[in-house]
């Protein structure tokens, strides 16, 4: 079993000053201790502890914080079969899910109401026998708001999630802004975007495990684009945070040392006219932290409002549907919601 690494090493952060309309906001760089979902709740509450204390109205975390992002592995995958390891490997990996809602939820609730903070967390999502990659938000008053799954996940992480749909694609509106994400590459996604600005979203989560010079581009692209703050916040992840060989191996013929790193973050905050306000990080396990001037957003959509005076309607539109589809349904309970709709 993987053991638990320390709390932030340090903070980075600029101050833009104490303003009523100036947010605290932090991005949590960390690793998941992988198949230790109690040890990771822990491990997230330090963190949250931290940036607390530092005065932050608002904590990230990165995708698949809480179950972990398996990094490296198969899961005994090929064209037409599965091997008996990887059955083993997904057993375990479906053991370290959450159920939302459920205890860990409620603990993620708690932590948020203790802290006085605004929670955004990456979490793997068991939902039966099915896995999503999800968002969960909290507010500062210890209420779960809801979640967002991952709408389309990139190469291989198909094998082992299911896909989301777009009647989890919440913007929360609070007092301290407009509050919504989209997870890793689904921000590559411009329609995805899209619909995430025609819902006024002006802090933009970005939780992801995408540690490439590129995704730098990616997230001052959206803070352009969508005239909103955009907090990226990125796994930090070392061979020595996953299980041992031969309980957990990357690729085959595992030989990395116990320090090699896996993830190498890179999470940031940038302004909607594109500056970064701290990080990029590549260091280590770290908070990475900045005060938000939300007057910035009236100024740089002054400029461009992308679904605003700069869109073009009768020329470009969007049409979102955000049904929730599922593959069973019984006329009984159709009946039943039609009832109660009747009475109200």
């Amino acid at each position: 079993m993987a053991q638990a690494a320390p709390t932030a090493s340090h903070i980075e952060e600029v101050d833009m000053g104490s303003d009523s309309n100036t947010v605290r906001a932090t991005v949590v760089q960390a690793s998941t201790v992988f198949y230790d979902t109690p040890a990771t709740l822990d491990k997230a509450e330090k963190f949250i502890a931290e940036a607390a204390a530092y005065g932050s109205q608002l904590v990230v975390f990165p995708e698949a914080f809480i179950g972990g992002y398996p990094h490296g592995s198969s899961f005994g995958v090929m064209i037409g079969s599965r091997s008996d390891k990887g059955k083993e490997d997904f057993l375990k990996y479906h053991a370290s899910a959450i159920n939302v809602p459920g205890p860990e939820v409620d603990r993620l609730a708690a932590m948020a109401g203790n802290y006085k903070v605004y929670l955004v967390m990456g979490v793997i999502e068991r939902a039966g026998y099915t896995l999503y990659c999800t968002i969960l938000f909290f507010n500062d008053h210890g209420q779960y708001l809801g979640k967002h799954r991952k709408l389309m996940p990139t190469g291989s992480e198909r094998v082992i999630w299911g896909f989301g749909d777009l009647s989890t694609i919440p913007v929360y509106e609070t007092p301290i802004g407009k509050i919504g994400g989209l997870i890793c590459w689904e921000n590559r996604m411009p329609l995805l975007r899209t619909a995430l600005y025609g819902k006024g979203i002006e802090i933009y989560c970005a939780p992801n495990g995408d540690a490439s010079g590129v995704w730098q581009a990616s997230m001052t692209h959206i803070a352009l684009e969508g005239g909103c703050f955009v907090l990226s916040a990125t796994q930090f992840c070392q061979r020595k945070d996953y299980p041992s060989p031969p309980d957990y191996l990357f690729g085959v013929g595992d030989d990395l040392a116990p320090d090699a790193v896996v993830c190498a973050g890179g999470s940031v905050i940038i302004s909607p006219s594109g500056v970064v306000l701290a990080g990029p990080n590549y260091e280590g396990e770290a908070l990475i932290s900045a005060d938000l001037d939300l007057g910035e957003i009236v100024k740089a959509k002054f400029a461009f409002d992308v679904v605003g005076h700069y869109s073009r309607p009768e020329v470009l539109s969007l049409s979102v549907n955000d049904h929730q589809f599922n593959p069973v349904t019984f006329s009984s309970e159709t009946n039943k919601a039609e009832s109660s709709k009747k009475s109200h």
